[in-house]
């Protein structure tokens, strides 16, 4: 495919924002998950460094998508201006994420850091109770999510490798044989 018509259909204001919204699912979390796996692994503190500010500016801008985007999606070109302004963040030449997180982000955690300290304290004591009270409800729902992944992916292997499906006789009954040599035409 041509780069040029990928970008005409990226780009062009009619067309579906299906294509927009998986370009920006794709530059806002697919390249960057792959390219914090390689900082992790690589080791290198700079690449974690650049990915963890990022992920802080990334998770910012998403908790303030969620409360906007029943409003702006509506905006001619939304997706668009999204899509720039994640590949702005991530861009080596203009460090969006570092500048976001030191103009904005950074000084408003550290005006409002001692509240916020007691609302996340809170939280993670509430989610701690909630998951000690509801012990016997968790485990039944990992038994029953397991059993479904469980089906499904034997479900899956059937249909993808039908040579392979075992058959129980409980449904189908015994299979009979039959003799499919022409014995009357022999004699």
């Amino acid at each position: 495919m041509d780069p040029e018509v990928g970008l005409r259909l990226l780009f062009s204001p009619l067309a579906s924002n299906v294509v927009v919204r998986t370009a920006c699912c794709s530059v806002g979390v697919v390249l960057p998950v792959y390219s914090t796996f390689k900082a992790i692994e690589g080791r290198d503190e700079n690449e974690q460094r650049k990915w963890l500010l990022y992920w802080a500016a990334y998770g910012s801008f998403s908790v303030v998508e969620l409360f906007t985007d029943k409003f702006l999606h509506w905006f001619p070109l939304y997706y668009h201006m999204k899509f720039a302004f994640l590949v702005w963040l991530q861009l080596p030449t203009t460090d969006g994420a570092r500048q976001m997180y030191m103009t904005h982000l950074r000084p408003f955690l550290l005006k409002h850091q001692a509240r916020l300290d007691q609302v996340v304290g809170f939280l993670y004591g509430q989610m701690s109770k909630f998951v000690s009270v509801h012990q016997a409800e968790t485990k039944f729902m990992r038994a029953l999510l397991m059993r479904t992944f469980v089906s499904a992916n034997q479900f899956a292997s059937g249909f993808i490798h039908p040579e392979r499906r075992h058959v129980s006789g409980a449904i189908e009954g015994r299979r009979q044989q039959f003799d499919t040599s022409d014995s009357d035409d022999e004699e």
